[in-house]
């Protein structure tokens, strides 16, 4: 592969503005390098694109020298599906350059933007797209997969707000996609993943949020969290309309100024309440819990929005070992709550934990079959099981708990596919599940239609077909 990297190098290079990193490059580990420290891929060459043009020649190149591909945004896929061992990644990173229409309220984004770039510019004009709560996620991943965060509630998915779309095909046509241009391509991007092109700017529509907002952190001991996760699921769907909530379900509470030194580390549940109205409004909303358990701790401030977007960023930190799976469940019912609190005491790893959504609202307003989102838009909750640590033993144990609680709760699922963009593992039966039998056969239509030879196929794979 060596060999191959420097003849890419020579190849490439006057072919493209650009950068071609073969293994050689001594910044060839920093850029194959993803968030999932767990994965340690070394692909032949990546090649750092600057515009549309130079991932055409990417993928010329790769079909010429019969490599696999992989396209690379900010590298969040916790599968590792950004770099592909052995092959060539369309690297996308330098693709990252927004641009706001504040009159328009629209936004255009580059492929390998993150979420931090695009909350910059759009709140600068008061404004902002819905998206995740991990601010150095990449817009793109998040955005082909679904996108659910504190806007999910007011404006939906990250999806229901996309407007179009710039993708270069396997073929390396340029195509522009929308409600009017490409409608099928444009269906299937919203929701069916990586699956159809490398999707080089996103275009978006934006509304108005912020720029500060109200924050109420709250937090039980394990001592009383069959209590407390019974009083967030009474609360939650009862709070006022313009609040949201993440729930860190088996929680250990971090070393931040608010959480008093002696609580440090203790396990428990916290709900999260982010309020876009006012403080008043807030209030009330946080007033809906008195009455239960006691709190161990409790913070409320108002916040930028960009803070929001970035307070849980040390929970996940670029680099941690990381293995999930995502399970959406109708209702937290006495018997999930119970399996809940009783698996999360048998977690290895103080980081791991279940962050949950909440999703009803805006996203349950969307026709079920109006995107390729792969999941029903009845209200309920997505919970990423989510394994984090430092340590290599700490990951194998929590991964095989993981399993264990996905096994578990699965019978009290909605079904078993799950969210296509918490997956570790790829499994082919779990994707065909997430997007149910009538969804994924349009999407093996589609796929037939744009990239027949299926080169993209690192990613929840949706296997072209035109049955």
């Amino acid at each position: 592969m060596a060999q191959l990297a420097d003849q890419a190098v020579s190849a490439l290079s006057d072919r493209i503005r650009g950068d071609v990193l073969g293994t050689k490059h001594p910044e060839y580990d920093a850029a194959r390098s993803v968030a999932n420290g767990a994965i340690d891929h070394r692909p032949a060459l990546l090649v750092r694109c600057v515009g549309p043009e130079d991932v055409a020649a990417a993928l010329a190149f790769a079909r010429d020298e019969h490599l696999e591909v992989s396209v690379r945004g900010g590298g969040h896929n916790p599968a590792g599906a950004a770099v592909c061992p052995d092959g060539l990644v369309v690297d996308l990173t330098a693709m990252h350059a927004v641009t706001v229409d504040p009159e328009a309220r629209t936004a255009r984004c580059g492929g390998g933007a993150t979420l931090a770039r695009l909350d910059a510019a759009t709140q600068a004009h008061g404004l902002a797209v819905p998206t995740g709560t991990i601010s150095h996620t990449g817009v793109g991943g998040l955005t082909l997969g679904g996108g659910m965060g504190w806007l999910t509630r007011h404006h939906g998915l990250t999806v229901d707000n996309l407007l179009g779309a710039e993708v270069v095909l396997a073929n390396g046509t340029l195509v522009h996609t929308s409600a009017d241009e490409n409608p099928d391509l444009f269906w299937a991007l919203r929701g069916g993943g990586g699956n159809f092109g490398v999707v080089t700017a996103f275009d978006f529509g934006l509304h108005p949020v912020g720029p500060e907002v109200h924050v109420g952190v709250f937090f039980w001991d394990m001592s009383v969290g069959r209590e407390a996760l019974e009083l967030i699921r009474e609360v939650v769907p009862a709070l006022p309309p313009r609040h949201s909530v993440l729930v860190g379900i088996g929680l250990n509470a971090p070393p931040e100024p608010f959480v008093p030194v002696e609580h440090h580390g203790k396990l428990g549940h916290a709900l999260i309440i982010g309020g876009f109205g006012s403080a008043e409004e807030h209030a009330a909303a946080a007033a809906l819990l008195d009455g239960g358990p006691p709190r161990l701790f409790e913070m409320r401030t108002p916040l930028p929005y960009t803070h929001l977007q970035s307070m849980l960023d040390d929970s996940s930190p670029y680099g941690i070992f990381d293995y999930e799976k995502g399970l959406p469940l109708a209702e937290l019912t006495d018997d999930v709550i119970a399996l809940l609190n009783d698996y999360l005491r048998r977690k290895t790893s103080p980081l791991t934990f279940c962050p949950t959504f909440r999703l009803d609202g805006a996203f349950s307003e969307v026709d079920e079959y109006a995107t390729a989102y792969g999941g029903t838009r009845e209200p309920g909750y997505m919970l990423a099981l989510t394994a984090l640590t430092f340590d290599p033993e700490e990951l194998v144990a929590d991964t095989a708990w993981v399993r264990g609680l996905w096994t578990e709760l699965l019978p009290h699922a909605v079904g078993p596919g799950g969210y296509v963009n918490f997956m570790a593992e790829i499994e082919e039966d779990r994707v065909r599940a997430a997007y149910g039998p009538e969804k994924y056969r349009r999407l093996a239509q589609t796929k037939a239609k744009y990239d027949p030879e299926n080169v993209f196929h690192r990613n929840a794979n949706i296997v072209p077909s035109l049955a």
